[in-house]
């Protein structure tokens, strides 16, 4: 079959690299892709959220599956557009409507469902302008430190934790007034802090079934031992060390189940992942946030392990049996370092010529952000997060030796990554 696979970072080369493997797949597409999927199928020049160009392309390209990589198209509704259309309605399309997708799109959404289904999460409440007194007396409710998160998908930077009450409710009053993370911060929710080890869980869903994929841990502040602001992710392990059979088990009984249950209950068809972002707390999971796709560079981890054919996968999903279908997965330990642009996660230099990739040896090299200069002769950079480097090892020193040891092959001016992955497990 030909699949059509939307997305551009790190994530969708990944995916692209595994939907490449499988026999089933006749020819891959990318759109807009970057210059490491170029060499696994044909780049699109169309963005996932131009939905006319999107259509233009099935229908050109006889495409069989639509697999959506990032957030935005799915929470603007994708899904829904090609149901609505009777070109493109019997086009299955990997990931969530949009009404499922707002459990991504909006964490008042989704913590409201949460608490709907006794789902173990943080307190909270949430605030829009006309509620900024009342979310300066919530501050002065909790102890410190503070959590705020803007309501909306902001790229995976929204969210601030303040360790002064000062420090929060300035935060807090100028995400609201100021739109310091534009739409996305109208609405602003604060948190209770829960101190513990956080862990990222995946789940394949048909809207019936689920299969639970090798779990991750990320990174996402840019400095070395937790430092800094908040990144999309500066690097990933998995396995995750304490996400034992015991633990697992509890979150799937206090978290996956009642999380498949209640989208059933409240009739949501929800096909594709679902990520769910978890803080273990003194050793029971609570759910932070969900995603209605998979992590990055999270992906970037799990995909490496997964033995299954992922085309295959994606049509049970499409046709709902996965309850035929178990997963696969490789014992061994996945390692990914991102390398990311001077700067970032503010302003950043892009255009940044990309050397050495060539040259890396028992490592996986994931494209994040990248293109082809004009004349089409180099790979330069063209995002704050630049190239994924994964590598997999009988153990988790094994595979971080291995993968900064290739990490330094690859040269680009401005180039910094975190030299502690891993460090707190």
């Amino acid at each position: 079959m030909n699949i059509l696979l939307l997305g551009s970072g790190g994530r969708e080369h990944a995916l692209a690299w595994k939907l490449a493997q499988s026999p089933l797949l006749t020819k891959l597409y990318i759109a807009p892709g970057n210059a490491g999927t170029a060499s696994l199928g044909t780049n699109l020049p169309l963005q996932p959220t131009d939905f006319g160009a999107v259509k233009t392309a099935v229908l050109a390209y006889a495409i069989s599956m639509v697999v959506v990589g990032p957030e935005d198209p799915l929470v603007q509704g994708i899904h829904d557009f090609f149901l609505s259309d009777p070109d493109l309605k019997q086009v299955p399309v990997i990931g969530p409507a949009r009404k499922a997708a707002m459990l991504e799109g909006s964490k008042d959404f989704a913590k409201q469902f949460m608490i709907r289904h006794g789902i173990p999460t943080a307190s909270y409440r949430t605030f829009d302008r006309s509620t900024i007194d009342e979310g300066v007396g919530f501050l002065h409710s909790l102890k410190p430190p503070y959590v705020l998160k803007a309501d909306g998908l902001a790229a995976g930077k929204g969210v601030i934790i303040c360790k002064t009450r000062e420090e929060a409710i300035s935060e807090f009053t100028s995400m609201l007034t100021e739109e310091r993370f534009g739409a996305a911060s109208l609405k602003v929710v604060i948190e209770e802090f829960l101190s513990g080890i956080e862990l990222s869980v995946f789940v394949l869903t048909d809207g019936k079934n689920y299969l639970i994929l090798p779990e991750a841990k990320d990174y996402k502040r840019i400095g070395e031992n937790d430092t800094g602001p908040n990144t999309g992710g500066m690097g990933s392990v998995s396995p995750v060390p304490f996400a034992d059979t015991r633990y697992m088990q509890k979150v799937e009984k206090q978290v996956i189940l009642p999380t498949i249950r209640g989208l059933a209950k409240e009739e949501i068809d929800y096909r594709g992942f679902i990520f769910f972002g978890l803080i273990s707390v003194k050793g029971d999971p609570f759910v932070i946030e969900y995603n209605c796709r998979l992590g990055d560079p999270e992906t970037e981890s799990v995909i490496p392990r997964l033995q299954n054919d992922l085309v295959g996968l994606f049509s049970a999903v499409a046709s709902q049996t996965l309850c035929d279908e178990t997963i696969s997965v490789d014992p061994r330990t996945a390692a990914t370092v991102m390398l990311v642009s001077r700067g970032y996660p503010g302003p950043y230099e892009k255009g940044r010529v990309i050397t050495g990739s060539d040259a890396v040896t028992g490592s996986l090299v994931f494209h994040a952000g990248t293109t082809f200069s004009k004349t089409g002769m180099d790979i330069i950079s063209n995002g704050g997060r630049v190239i994924a480097v994964t590598s997999l090892g009988a153990t988790q020193a094994e595979a971080l030796a291995e993968t900064y040891k290739n990490a330094s092959k690859v040269v680009f001016e401005g180039k910094c990554f975190r030299k502690d992955i891993g460090f707190d497990l």
